[in-house]
Parts: C-alpha cells; sequence; structure tokens
C-alpha cells in the first residue's frame, strides 16, 4: 500500500516537518510513500482562470493539478501535516484542496443535486500542528469548527474516510517528543488491519 504524506511549512526544520520525518519513519515495507512538501516543490496555490475553465467543463486540468491528482491516484492513504494557521490549513495547503480536489475529479454533481463522491477509497489522516492550548481551542469552539470544516467539509464530501485527526499542541506537552510519539503512531497504524 501507498501513502501521500502532505506537508505544508516552509521550514524543514520545523517541529511540522519533524512530525511529518515521526510518520514516515513508521512506513515500513513492503508498503511506501511519497512526501509532497507543497512549498519546497512550488506548489501555486492561487485559483485562476485555468482552473475556473476546469470548474466549467471547457479545459482539461492544467499540468501541475493532473500531477496531483495523479499522486492522490496513486496514494491508499493521504496523511495532511500542516501549522494551524487562523483556525484552519495555511494558505498553500488551502489552495493545494481548491485546486486539485475538483470536480469530476473528486466528486461529480449529479442533476438531481446528488453529489457522487469519488474518493471513497481514500484514507485520510489529518495531523494539524498548534501554539495554542486546548483549553482556548475548546472554548472558543474552534477545534469543532475545524473537524466540521476539514473533516467533513472538504473529506466527507468526496467521500474520502477520516482515519484520524489530531490536533498536536505544543503547549499541551511537557516535551515535543510526546507529540512525535503521536505522529510515529499514525504513521504506524495508516496500513495496520
Amino acid at each position: 500500500m501507498h501513502a501521500l504524506i502532505v506537508v505544508a511549512h516552509p521550514d524543514r526544520d520545523s517541529f511540522t516537518h519533524a512530525v511529518a520525518r515521526a510518520v514516515t519513519d513508521e512506513i515500513c515495507a513492503p508498503h511506501t510513500f511519497d512526501v509532497a512538501d507543497l512549498l519546497a516543490e512550488g506548489f501555486d496555490p492561487r485559483y485562476g482562470a485555468a482552473d475556473l475553465a476546469l470548474f466549467r467543463h471547457r479545459a482539461a486540468p492544467p499540468a501541475d493539478v493532473l500531477a496531483e491528482q495523479q499522486r492522490i491516484d496513486r496514494a491508499d492513504a493521504l496523511v495532511l501535516v500542516y501549522p494551524v494557521y487562523w483556525w484552519s490549513f495555511p494558505g498553500v495547503l488551502k489552495g493545494w484542496i481548491d485546486r486539485v480536489f475538483t470536480h469530476g475529479w473528486a466528486y461529480d454533481e449529479m442533476p438531481d443535486g446528488k453529489i457522487n463522491k469519488k474518493l471513497g477509497r481514500l484514507q485520510v489522516h489529518l495531523l494539524g500542528v498548534g501554539g495554542g492550548n486546548l483549553r482556548t481551542y475548546a472554548r472558543r469552539g474552534y477545534y469543532a469548527a475545524m473537524r466540521t470544516q476539514i473533516d467533513e467539509g472538504i473529506f466527507d464530501y468526496v467521500g474520502a474516510s477520516v482515519r484520524s485527526s489530531e490536533l498536536i499542541l505544543l503547549p499541551e506537552a511537557d516535551t515535543p517528543e510526546a507529540h512525535l510519539e503521536t505522529a510515529r503512531l499514525t504513521g504506524r497504524r495508516l496500513f495496520a488491519g
């Protein structure tokens, strides 16, 4: 089985990248993985005229979008590792989803208004890295809002199964190592069972 690990942080020495490495360290043969470092690879998150033409069925997918869709097509599991910016994804990751999870590939809207969810085979694991504490996220309803927006609003809409959704909050642990163990556990669970 194959996993696509998507990382959205500009600093390769960041804790976000350390979390991604902890996940990949646990993926053992015969399983494989690919890492999509969106910023290092220069992915353009801007939804432009070519993306709109695709949505309107007037053009084929732009080459960069098609390449990302093919990466996902090769994967059995998708792992998103990202810092929490303003209670959500960083812009590059949101733009990746906006541009890549397209109508016709990730879902189809039927004439009767029903949605044909096309990514039902895909397992999703989310690892958000935040700087606040759990009390803040809970008190303000941010954690529930993020789960609604991301887990349900994006992945349920396209039929992908969110197998785990972890919020790693650095102020909550005695050491960052405790959170890296959460990431390693995610890596071990990717293809277990």
